[in-house]
């Protein structure tokens, strides 16, 4: 490899590393995306003027058909289809290493390697197939399970943890014949029979992955997708590859420890999924006293006018709703009036870490009026009103007040210790885990029944 392609490549993961640096914070992130995309200009343009590239003809097109359908997709996707999107771009990463792996296996220049090189060398092929494999198959399930295409309810098979168990031991077993014996009939066939249980792998750890836990589920994928492709730079001799990688292995794995601390779970009790439901059962007030009280646009504007601290909590039902607009228009109309207007916002609020962040920038809220969880919380008992707009599970009293409950331990945005909560949602039914939220039903909290959207623009105009 030339000096220039390599001085390119150097340059590309400074791109790469700043970018990072960039999206760690809202003031900086235009700036992180911009370095993101040139790094990767960058690193394309050196690897097809690398001397040893030379099938031209295959990879020009291959870049170009590419770039377009990703531009395309990138145009149309809403900003609530944006989690499947990620979750779907990351199986192409895990079957690329799929593909990759395999292909250096067949390579015939592999046979010129002897010794340590080669035991690390298919080391790093099988090593490829493997997380390559298990993060494709998981992240057709993450995608289908937030596209609403397979059900959010944990796949909970019996015996479930020892046959995962036994699939791992397997693998190894095999990795073991398979360094010590290369290129022969049986580690060929051992080498295709591992990549069957990796996909299986992949397909039931997250089928056993509640709905709830998908937030955390999409950050572990995009960590595995790292993995992957670091392997596979490993084996190709790309030490680009290599650090970016690194980069997003590595990120992905903080950004799912993040997530968890969020939720009270551990790593491991995501990975042994059996925490969430389909999301799909009605709320009720069956096991619940008290009665939800509805409230009128005309009332809550009455609210609004006479708050002097008022706090947003968005939720997926936003997204859902495109309410982020009216949200804006909301909160300048009140700022306007001398109100204090901030906004809290939960780890894993809606489907995708940062989901609610991005939506409130895409509609221009201020920065420093956006606040997590930790810096907020304590506000809440001095604040006359709170908006909940689409909010659930995160706002679910029964996380701190009930023992016994699915999400017990959970952190939550202690919203009821305002004057007055005024819930935004289409119906009482529950959020993604599946349990009821009291919520609703407590003496200072009303419902505004309706889709956010039209329920805020309502909201501005009796404004």
């Amino acid at each position: 490899m030339s000096g220039v392609v390599y001085m390119a490549y150097l340059l590309a993961a400074v791109f790469f590393i700043l970018s990072l640096k960039g999206l760690s914070s809202h003031e900086t992130s235009k700036a992180g995306n911009t370095y993101g995309m040139a790094g990767m200009a960058i690193a394309i343009l050196a690897t097809i003027a690398d001397p040893s590239v030379t099938s031209y003809w295959i990879l020009v097109p291959a870049v170009a058909i590419g770039g377009y359908i990703g531009m395309q997709r990138a145009k149309a996707v809403e900003m609530t289809e944006m989690p499947q999107l990620v979750a779907l771009l990351h199986s192409f990463v895990g079957l690329a290493a799929i593909l990759i792996s395999w292909g250096g296996y067949i390579d015939p220049g592999m046979g010129h390697q002897t010794g340590a090189a080669l035991t690390i060398h298919l080391v790093e092929i099988y090593l490829g197939i493997f997380i390559g494999a298990v993060t494709f198959t998981g992240s057709l399930v993450a995608w289908g399970k937030l596209n609403g295409n397979i059900s959010g309810k944990p796949l909970t098979l019996p015996f479930r943890h020892g046959l995962n168990a036994i699939a791992i031991v397997l693998c190894l077993l095999m990795l073991s014949y398979f360094v010590n014996n290369p290129h022969t009939g049986l580690s060929t066939f051992f080498l295709l029979v591992m990549t069957v249980i990796a996909l299986a792998i992949g397909l039931h750890l997250v089928a056993a992955i509640g709905g709830a836990d998908m937030p955390v589920v999409v950050s572990m994928l995009n960590s595995y997708s790292g993995w992957a492709a670091a392997a596979t730079g490993f084996m190709l001799g790309n030490d680009l590859l290599i650090v970016v990688g690194a980069l997003v292995g590595s990120s992905g794995a903080i950004l799912s420890y993040i997530m968890c601390k969020g939720m009270n779970r551990s790593f491991i009790s995501v990975i042994m999924g059996g925490f969430g439901t389909d999301g799909s059962s009605g709320g009720g007030e069956s096991e619940i006293e008290g009665e939800a009280v509805p409230i009128t646009s005309q009332e809550v504007a009455s609210e609004l006018d006479q708050a002097k601290s008022v706090i947003i909590v968005p939720g997926f039902g936003m997204a859902v709703a495109h309410a982020q607009q009216a949200v804006k228009e909301l909160t300048d109309r009140l700022r306007s009036n001398g109100c204090e207007v901030r906004f809290g916002i939960h780890p894993v609020a809606g489907r995708l870490p940062g989901h609610m962040n991005v939506l409130l920038a895409e509609a221009n809220v201020p920065y420093d009026i956006v606040l997590e969880m930790d810096e907020i919380n304590d506000d809440f008992a001095k604040t006359d009103v709170v908006l909940v707009i689409g909010a659930n599970d995160t706002v679910n009293p029964d996380a701190m007040e009930k023992p016994d409950s699915p999400i017990a331990g959970m952190p939550v945005l202690r919203v009821w210790e305002a004057r007055t909560v005024i819930v935004l949602k289409r119906s009482l039914a529950s959020g993604y885990a599946g349990v009821e939220n009291p919520l609703f039903f407590r003496e200072n909290t009303r419902m505004l029944f309706g889709d956010a959207k039209d329920s805020l623009q309502q909201v501005l105009k009796d404004l």
